[in-house]
């Protein structure tokens, strides 16, 4: 892989030799992907890794004895080793499979929050979430009688913690959710309030790291959280494939989320029992090839260094504000540079940002434009939407130049 020696700097010019969807023309313009917070791009490292086991090792896994099996089983394995060692988690039996950080979240809310979760209770979020961490929580609060609270954001775009002690005197907290990055400001938070907080309150703290783990060093024992999800498709993988970190003891404890093979230990007539952790929360054939994708797309993350990484981001979001605070009419939604990931939302004058990202897709320049899935947070900002442009390690200075040529194209056409 085509990396700087010195990790302290990351070669974005270099890296993107190994993507080859850079070698392509959109529209007969280089492809400037400015799309990552909603997926990656994935390198040759990675494609070439599950072609091969596709070609050399697939079976299924954790059922033969013949040598494919053995190979894939040790694939999948490997695999989770790889995300535990990522996410530092004290042991691989805490990290369960999934199909993305969606699916993760729901596993808790389901598993944990169906089972304890009643009337009198009380599960906290934020206005910040992505849905994936606000609607399971509030629809199993709602349907268990618990209630269901948002923290609200600050003028500064961060969480306003000023009503947690009004909280805690009113409401028995269970649940503490929140994210790590916020997907659509790029906002990082500063969890160690909240979760020094959640303690005091004897609630579990569960941190959807989607936006989070492809960005930053994610460590779940700094963290003190007692959940933590990530999906795969955003981290340089595939999609399909995602992972949740619970605390052993009180995944040991939930109830199972889906039912079915591999789950189980025994089934009889009269009872069934469950698999020991993960494979509890595993059933049905496991994600293989993609969950081998996922360990390949670490150890790619891991080369290129995860600090210099979230250095680069930084570097280019500073860019970027100074390059979008140039053009009339736009209005720049997020924290300063060194409060967020590399994520920059933005509106121009009084243009849809369905037509802003239409007229920049001619340009060949890829963004997001929508809602993010934060419906709540659009409703605190007034609008119904915003641009989203969003950046990862083989983004350079030269795509958000042409993003602003592009921005400069739209207020022409809406002249």
């Amino acid at each position: 892989m085509a990396v700087t020696t010195d990790r302290r700097k990351l070669d974005a010019h270099a890296l993107r030799a190994d993507f080859p969807i850079f070698e392509q023309l959109i529209h007969g313009k280089p492809l400037a992907y400015l799309d990552s917070a909603n997926s990656s791009q994935k390198p040759r490292q990675v494609l070439d890794a599950m072609t091969a086991f596709y070609e050399t090792s697939y079976a299924n896994v954790h059922r033969a004895v013949h040598v494919l099996g053995e190979r894939a089983t040790a694939g999948l394995e490997g695999a989770r080793e790889k995300v535990r060692a990522f996410v530092n988690a004290p042991e691989e039996r805490e990290i369960v499979f999934v199909r993305n950080a969606t699916e993760a979240l729901n596993l808790v809310a389901y598993a944990w929050g169906g089972s304890n979760l009643g009337p009198g209770d009380a599960v906290v979020v934020t206005e910040l979430e992505h849905h994936s961490n606000f609607v399971p929580w509030q629809y199993i609060a709602r349907r268990n009688g618990a209630e269901f609270l948002m923290l609200p954001l600050d003028d500064a775009y961060e969480v306003d913690l000023s009503g947690l002690d009004e909280i805690a005197r009113d409401h028995t907290v269970k649940v503490v959710a929140t994210n790590l990055v916020s997907n659509s400001l790029g906002t990082i938070a500063d969890l160690a309030p909240l979760t020094r907080w959640a303690r005091e309150q004897g609630a579990i703290f569960v941190c959807d790291a989607a936006q989070a783990a492809p960005h930053m060093r994610v460590d779940v024992q700094a963290l003190d959280c007692d959940f933590l999800a990530i999906s795969g498709h955003k981290m340089c993988g595939p999609s399909g494939i995602g992972a949740l970190w619970g605390r052993g003891s009180i995944l040991e404890a939930m109830e199972p989320f889906l039912l079915g093979g591999h789950m189980i230990n025994s089934v009889r007539y009269e009872k069934t029992t469950w698999g020991e952790l993960p494979h509890k929360f595993e059933a049905g054939t496991s994600p293989i090839a993609e969950a081998y994708g996922m360990g390949a797309a670490i150890d790619y993350l891991e080369a290129a260094g995860i600090d210099a990484i979230e250095a680069h981001e930084h570097e280019l979001v500073a860019y970027a504000l100074g390059r979008l605070g140039e053009i009339p009419g736009i209005t720049l939604y997020g924290p300063p540079p060194e409060r967020r990931a590399g994520v920059v939302s933005f509106n121009l004058a009084d243009i849809h940002p369905h037509d802003v990202a239409q007229i920049l897709d001619r340009s060949g320049v890829a963004i997001r434009a929508g809602h993010h899935c934060c419906q709540p947070l659009m409703h605190k900002l007034g609008v119904a939407a915003t641009n989203r442009a969003s950046f990862y390690l083989y983004t350079v200075p030269e795509e958000i130049d042409q993003l602003v040529d592009g921005l400069h194209t739209v207020r022409k056409v809406f002249a």
